[in-house]
Formats: structure tokens, sequence, C-alpha cells
């Protein structure tokens, strides 16, 4: 399957199915990210169930601290 991820087009497996799913994939841990799905903010609460699609597009924010 292939998803616009952060505007890379990206292969990821088939088995790959949420948005949780991708989040672990891509080892993101982060417990502040928000994420874009298809132009609309999703809700944390939404990751395990939202699906993904091939051709779905998704942007990840993520806050780091610094100095």
């Amino acid at each position: 399957m292939q998803l616009l991820i952060n505007g890379n087009m990206t292969e990821i497996p088939d088995s790959i199915k949420t948005i949780a799913d991708v989040k672990q994939h891509f080892q993101i841990s982060n417990p502040v990210v928000i994420v874009e799905h298809n132009g609309e903010i999703l809700e944390k609460d939404s990751h395990a169930v939202q699906e993904i699609a091939n051709g779905d597009k998704i942007e990840f924010v993520q806050f780091v601290g610094g100095g």
C-alpha cells in the first residue's frame, strides 16, 4: 500500500490497517503527536480505529523540547 506521509510517497505493508498501526510501524512513540488524515485532524482516541487506504495522505506533527 502507498501512503503520502509528511509529503513523501511511502510504501507500507498491507498488514497495516489503522493510524495506530502506521505510528507503530514508524516507531512514533511521542505522547504528543498531532495526526492529520486526508485533511482532518484526528482525536488521539480515534488512532486505533481510523482505517487507512491506499493513497491516503497522513501528516504527523511532533513537538520536541530543547534549549
